[in-house]
């Protein structure tokens, strides 16, 4: 009898592209998607572990399954992700229930772990002879897809865990990649998004030398590709270079995601982010220089150990000077082996709330102002899907990466199209449809 599987994805882009390669490993094994959880007969909890809340969401999720596998003892439980790299064995102990346990660097081990589950149930060694890149992957859709460029991390920035659940930086080769999205791009995908924790250090240790402008280069080569997009940004490694491609690539989209983390250069400094708040004001400005409407998001965190009121009220100047078209800010969390735990001097959550309302309130009004400024302009549109309760609506993003509404046939579903800005809101647009 056919056994059928659901994926849980919790976390980043990185973890929802791992979580295709778990489905394509499974479908290869003989596994079926199931439509929703509760008819599944193996359940793949994918975990992220960037934030204490993030923990606190998989174990109160895994909490849950656990008691469904007490009424249904058939039922697989697996955890894949970042907290099982971090916390494989203390998963293993405090839920028995679980028959198998693998880190992010052992998605390949996968068919191996499964027929061994119960006597084998944690994986979590990093294995370099396992490539991610070797795996089948079950991508969510032909039109759009994301494509790992690189592993791991070596900035060992004080707050972040990264480095220790997914390693240290390795580069994929340049073919490999132009390999994989020649592909796709045969296949029907026009739109294609690099991921690495830091893209802008690409490159690092690769026999032939490149770095990550030159692989932009190569990838705007492939001609059936409309549009590249690549997360995440290091403000440190964000090169002249790299600055050029937004003026020399069309098919660059017109956004970058540049945490900027703090407005205050001694926080930034604890940090250790290895950049100045002047050396981030001077790249935003080479960025509008080179592509105007660039659209800039970023990341803010808010009560780092240390920050005071006048720190923070750098962060909201900073904020109000650049003017982002999105922000994700958040409360600072303490994350095990990280140098930040060790602080002495933190900010108290009642203060964290305060400063991450202040962080998201202005924001709001600046998203709003800067998507209005779009009213009357005509935006190239790829069209994602349907909008939610609202038949004959459809949902798309603009260059810029922002989510425009509009009506529309659904048979212009995964194709870019031309829609006329009619109305600006906090977090989208709204727009007729031109062709």
């Amino acid at each position: 009898m056919e056994k059928t599987f659901y994926i849980k994805t919790l976390g980043c882009q990185m973890n929802v592209h791992d979580s295709e390669k778990i489905a394509g490993i499974l479908e290869g094994q003989g596994y079926r998607a199931a439509a929703e959880q509760d008819g599944a007969d193996l359940v793949v909890i994918n975990t992220c572990s960037i934030r204490e809340k993030a923990d606190q969401k998989f174990f109160s999720e895994l909490g849950k399954i656990c008691r469904t596998k007490a009424e249904k003892p058939d039922l697989q439980v697996a955890v894949a992700g970042c907290i099982a790299q971090q916390q494989g064995r203390r998963i293993r102990s405090r839920f028995p229930q679980v028959d198998l346990v693998f880190g992010p660097q052992n998605i390949p081990r996968l068919p191996d772990l499964l027929r061994n589950a119960r006597g084998r149930p944690v994986a979590t060694d990093e294995n370099p002879d396992f490539h991610l890149e070797t795996v089948p992957t079950r991508r969510r859709e032909v039109f759009r897809a994301w494509v790992s460029i690189m592993y791991g991390c070596d900035n060992f920035c004080s707050y972040c865990i990264v480095p220790h659940t997914r390693g240290r930086e390795r580069s994929r080769p340049v073919v490999d990649i132009i390999s994989e999205i020649t592909g796709l791009a045969s296949n029907g995908c026009i739109e294609v998004t690099l991921l690495g924790q830091n893209v802008n250090s690409y490159g690092k240790g690769l026999m032939d030398g490149a770095a990550f402008p030159e692989l932009l280069e190569k990838v705007a080569q492939i001609e059936r590709l409309k549009r590249i997009r690549f997360v995440t940004s290091h403000p440190k490694d964000l090169s002249p270079e790299l600055i050029g491609s937004y003026q020399r690539l069309a098919k660059l989209c017109s956004h970058i995601h540049l945490p900027l983390q703090s407005g205050s250069d001694r926080i930034l400094e604890r940090m250790n982010r290895r950049y100045t708040v002047n050396q981030y004001r001077e790249k935003v400005g080479w960025l509008r220089a080179a592509r105007p409407d660039i659209a800039i998001t970023t990341d803010i965190i808010v009560g780092f150990p240390g920050e005071t009121q006048a720190d923070f009220d750098r962060t909201m100047a900073l904020v109000r000077e650049v003017g982002y078209d999105g922000i994700f800010a958040f409360k600072y969390s303490k994350r095990p082996h990280t140098q930040a735990v060790r602080f002495d001097d933190h900010v108290s959550e009642e203060e964290k709330a305060i400063r991450l309302d202040e962080v998201l309130s202005v924001q709001e009004d600046i998203g709003e102002i800067r998507n209005q400024a779009l009213v009357g302009s005509k935006q190239s549109v790829l069209v994602e899907g349907h909008v939610p309760n609202e038949t004959g609506w459809l949902s798309g993003r603009t260059s810029g990466n922002k989510i425009v509404h509009f009506e529309a046939p659904e048979d212009v579903i995964g194709n870019l199209v031309s829609v006329q800005i009619t109305e600006g809101y906090r977090f989208s647009l709204k727009g007729n449809l031109i062709s």
